[in-house]
């Protein structure tokens, strides 16, 4: 299958989803049948999401969710189930595999799929650069034959292997009726995309004069029943070779032009889906939804956005473009998000949420059931305080949950659930100490709260006062019912959902979440409490919120990457080491290990640019740069959804620093010189225009085009509803 890319287009793709549980998992054979389980998700086979380790069970729940962008062109998304090896590697128990234009077939869907075994000659990603031609050649006596050309240019996207670049290497094969003939290329040391640029002549058509001993049995060959075969391999030296791919192009292509350029993606073997039975592996519950955005130039969409963007100021509010989508799409939180995004940017989300607000409320004939069903006002708050309010959330939170996290004492007070040897006082007392440290942490934290959720809640505020005048709670509860009951106790109940953990907790501790939340949302429906009213009246107003002037430090990101040590001049596999990579606030600093002191710390106002780095730099997939007052931070990440958020959120957090430089390297500076412009100075400028020059905030980290893409996609899918409901208004 060919590729072709349009160059006017931003094909930008994320996956959202959750891994639910497997089944009749193929047991261990012995007595000990229970496997300890976990799962991850490829990339074709790229790992870029893992849950954590089920133990003891051939039926293991997981209930992780993930959300990623997809940084690159990919053939399938493969869901693999391991597991857990003693002294060994992971087995691989069995694997979905779903190749890409299969995806709208699942998305949006939950789904069980059987487990399919593992085979390596289905486990292939990348794809190769062919160029073909067909000549023709006089011979020494005037006959004509014909010579098909074939170049190999090169490949791109290989997998890894054993966690490095492979040895590449491609065989080519003219296949037909009659014969098979194969030629082989050279090898290319360490790289995932190796510059080949070899050329095979095969002679296609047999001259009458030719008296040597021909390789196929036929007088004249049927051409168009001829095909080239190109398979991939990895040197395996003194191992095995491993297949990494194959593609076939039919000598057809010719057919109407002498010359054929394209870029193939690399296809399973014909015999690599071929298993036997695959009953008796289990299956797995999954629920995907892929997105998939073809992005037009900004112009292309300064009409519709302009429409949107005029959507707080029309009158009624419900005859606006914005509120129009949101009523016409079947399911309304894919039309939220965007509006509340695009809205977001250009600072007109208030005032539309405000409007809408307000119908509602116009709408609601009891004060205590305000602001409390899943209407259009309720879901773009939902996401407007999920988008704004992360730091706010991760300061609050996250301290205060990861303590009950590690300590998981048991709260369990149902007599029904309690475990043997439990006491039910004992567990009271917990969840008491629990839900106070979580509350407190909750109420004292006003001075935290982003302001634009302040402007909204003292707008609920006033409306719900306005409609509700004889009831001295309903300013409160206005508030609350969001802040409360759709913000802070959702995040306890899901911390791994709102970033807040890393994976999903087990039984026990989610029993205890579940009780610490029900237990909030009690809490903050008591407009009795002083504490609460205090809180609800600091983060309700629009008065200008008196800072301590000490920022705290918090934690944007961490994980285990490869580092390559500074100062380096040559190339070598010992220069790279195992780090732990953390960003906070305030800087960037790498560790052996988490919880160990720093052995580099990296202020974020030093950083001048975070940019990525050519893989033929250190032959290293992967990797980026980051660089800061002279120096040179050279990063591998385990993946390229790990690349990609890395070097998203560095750039993000510097974006506003002095000196950023307006250009850089894109490889790296080895034996004297920069091995992608040759310049011999280590303070020579950089050769390619930085892709992050301009200051920004949350406003500025929005696409506006793509959110008007799926806006657009929106009113175009549900088209017949829209002239539905203009026929309704003539």
């Amino acid at each position: 299958m060919a590729e072709e890319d349009d160059p006017a287009l931003r094909t930008l793709q994320s996956l959202r989803g959750k891994i639910c549980e497997a089944k009749n998992l193929l047991p261990y054979p012995g007595p000990n049948k229970m496997r300890d389980c976990f799962c991850t998700v490829s990339l074709d086979q790229e790992e870029v999401f893992r849950t954590k380790v089920f133990e003891k069970s051939l039926s293991p729940f997981y209930g992780e969710d993930f959300y990623f962008e997809i940084p690159r062109t990919f053939q399938y998304l493969s869901f693999y189930v391991y597991a857990k090896g003693f002294m060994q590697r992971d087995l691989p128990v069995g694997k979905v595999a779903i190749r890409k234009e299969d995806l709208s077939k699942y998305s949006g869907k939950e789904h069980w799929f059987s487990l399919q075994s593992v085979d390596p000659n289905s486990e292939v990603q990348g794809k190769v650069h062919i160029e073909m031609k067909l000549n023709e050649l006089i011979t020494d006596n005037g006959s004509v034959c014909q010579q098909l050309l074939v170049r190999i240019i090169e490949c791109q996207g290989l997998p890894l292997i054993n966690g490095q670049s492979c040895d590449p290497y491609a065989t080519v094969s003219l296949v037909g009726p009659s014969r098979s003939d194969q030629k082989k290329t050279k090898v290319k040391k360490k790289t995932s995309s190796p510059q080949f640029d070899e050329t095979f002549y095969f002679e296609v058509t047999r001259s009458s004069s030719y008296t040597k001993k021909s390789q196929f049995q036929v007088e004249e060959e049927d051409i168009e029943k001829l095909e080239i075969k190109v398979d991939l391999w990895n040197n395996g030296n003194l191992a095995q070779d491993v297949f990494l791919g194959e593609t076939k192009v039919s000598v057809k292509v010719l057919r109407n032009d002498s010359s054929h350029q394209a870029w193939y993606l690399l296809q399973p073997k014909d015999n690599g889906n071929k298993t036997s039975k695959t009953d008796d592996l289990g299956s797995l519950r999954v629920n995907l939804t892929y997105t998939e955005d073809h992005v037009l130039p900004s112009n292309y969409y300064i009409s519709l956005r302009d429409l949107l963007l005029k959507s707080p100021d029309v009158k009624p509010i419900s005859a606006s473009a914005a509120h129009v989508l949101c009523d016409i799409c079947r399911e309304r939180y894919e039309a939220v998000l965007p509006v509340v995004r695009l809205l977001l940017h250009y600072n007109k989300l208030v005032p539309f949420v405000t409007a809408v607000a307000e119908l509602e409320l116009e709408q609601t004939q009891e004060a205590n059931t305000i602001f409390r069903g899943n209407s259009l006002a309720t879901r773009c708050l939902d996401d407007m305080m999920k988008i704004v309010g992360k730091r706010y959330l991760t300061v609050t939170l996250k301290p205060v949950l990861d303590e009950i996290c590690e300590s998981n004492k048991p709260c369990e007070i149902d007599p029904i659930k309690l475990k043997e040897g439990d006491n039910v006082e004992v567990n009271k007392e917990n969840l008491h100490q629990y839900v106070q440290k979580v509350f407190n942490s909750i109420v004292h934290s006003s001075m935290s709260c982003p302001t634009l959720m302040c402007d909204v809640f003292n707008a609920l505020r006033q409306m719900a006062t306005k409609r509700f005048p004889d009831d001295p709670h309903v300013k409160y509860s206005a508030v609350s019912s969001f802040v409360f009951l759709r913000f802070y106790a959702v995040a306890v109940l899901s911390p791994h959902s709102f970033h807040l953990r890393s994976h999903h907790p087990d039984a026990q501790m989610s029993r205890t979440l579940t009780l610490i939340s029900k237990t909030i949302q009690t809490l903050g429906s008591w407009g009795s409490l002083s504490k609460n009213k205090l809180f609800l009246d600091e983060i309700s107003s629009t008065g200008s919120k008196e800072s301590s002037g000490v920022e705290e430090s918090l934690i944007l990101k961490e994980g285990e990457v490869q580092k390559r040590a500074q100062g380096r001049k040559r190339l070598g596999k010992k220069n790279f080491k195992k780090r732990w990579l953390r960003l906070t606030t305030r800087e960037l600093s790498y560790h052996k290990q988490p919880g160990k002191e720093a052995l580099c710390i990296i202020p974020i106002r030093n950083i001048l640019a975070v940019e990525k780095l050519d893989e033929s730099a250190f032959n290293r997939k992967n990797m980026f740069q980051v660089i800061y007052t002279e120096k040179l931070l050279y990063v591998q990440a385990n993946n390229c959804v790990e690349a990609s958020e890395w070097v998203e959120i560095l750039s993000r957090v510097s974006r506003c620093n002095q000196d950023r430089l307006s250009s850089y390297h894109t490889s790296a500076y080895l034996s004297g010189n920069w091995l992608c412009c040759k310049a011999t100075s280590e303070t020579q400028a950089g050769c390619k225009p930085c892709t992050a020059t301009m200051p920004a905030n949350i406003q500025l980290d929005i696409d506006c085009d793509r959110e008007t893409e799926r806006i657009y996609s929106l009113f175009t899918s549900n088209s017949l509803k829209l002239l539905k409901l203009e026929g309704k208004h003539e």
